[in-house]
């Protein structure tokens, strides 16, 4: 056999840290600049509402702890000086031994949208949209595909012939969103949440694009809360106030959930429809219901292999 030609000696990847500002090079490079810079205006025009430090961060795997100590301090003031609200800023990390898992009861969901108003207040949504990460579908009975269902309904619930699905983050151990970021600003964590690094995200919204689920959110606006509505206990990577121009989404509520309470939207719930547990502990209430109910996920031919299930009593 001939021997094999030696293969060229390539340049080690950049690091996460260079990489988004190579991606915003590459793209003027191929858009042509009239193009690219129409097309980024709003990130520069964003940019304006956020400090040096903000714009000059690392990557949230690249953050030393003392980065995290400094970055907390900063975001806990300007929550004082933007919003006049006393905040506090944790970052619980990824359990040992976790991987949280959701299941939905069809049958005794009511569509009351009690677990989407829990959602706005926990996640310090802006109240002029009432931006929320949940949405509740009236479907047809005999239907499973949440694309049919009406979202706005506004009637009394629940209708005789109608039932109620609720979708959020479906939280996927493939998850399309992750893979089409152009500078990694999301990813999976060890527990099966995903997250998004908010000061990292460029605001393209390819992650949106790619959600099957329209789970994803995006800051048209600086949210707006008035000081007495603040959610005062905040997660880096989850609750804390999101700047203008950044994509957005459920976490299972981490900051709760990793710290060993329940989702805010289970704990709204008035009928007990939402299960909520470890997916790798046997006692675990979520893993009870997948042994002995009949369950199923959304849009499985996808093969996004979703963490959120749903199931139906009868």
């Amino acid at each position: 056999m001939a021997d094999m030609p030696d293969m060229p000696n390539l340049p080690p990847p950049p690091p996460a840290s260079t990489a988004r500002r190579s991606l915003l090079k590459l793209a003027g490079a191929t858009l042509g600049f009239a193009a690219f810079a129409k097309a980024i205006s709003p990130i520069f025009s964003w940019a304006k509402e956020r400090s040096m430090d903000e714009l000059l961060q690392n990557h949230y795997k690249e953050l030393t702890p003392a980065d995290m100590e400094k970055i907390h301090a900063r975001l806990e003031s300007e929550a004082k000086t933007q919003y006049g609200a006393d905040v506090e800023i944790r970052d619980p990390k990824a359990l040992a031994g976790v991987k949280f898992g959701y299941a939905l009861n069809l049958s005794i969901c009511i569509g009351c949208r009690k677990c989407v108003e829990a959602c706005h207040v926990e996640n310090n949504h802006d109240r002029a949209t009432y931006q929320s990460y949940i949405r509740v579908f009236e479907m047809d009975k005999g239907s499973l595909d949440f694309e049919r269902g009406t979202a706005d309904y506004d009637h009394e619930v629940p209708q005789p012939d109608k039932y109620y699905m609720p979708v959020q983050c479906q939280q996927c151990d493939e998850p399309p969103c992750v893979d089409v970021c152009p500078v990694e600003a999301t990813w999976k964590e060890d527990d099966g949440i995903v997250v998004v690094d908010y000061n990292w995200c460029i605001g393209c919204r390819y992650c949106e694009a790619a959600c099957p689920y329209h789970a994803r959110r995006f800051n048209w606006t600086k949210p707006t809360i008035p000081k007495d509505e603040v959610n005062p206990s905040q997660g880096y990577l989850s609750n804390r106030i999101r700047p203008q121009g950044v994509m957005e989404k459920c976490t299972f509520c981490l900051h709760r959930t990793r710290e060993g309470r329940l989702p805010a939207c289970l704990e709204a719930c008035p009928t007990g429809a939402r299960v909520f547990g470890n997916l790798l502990d046997p006692e675990s209430p979520i893993r009870w219901v997948l042994d002995n109910k009949r369950v199923f996920v959304l849009k499985e031919e996808l093969g996004t292999k979703p963490s959120f299930f749903y199931f139906f009593d009868k």
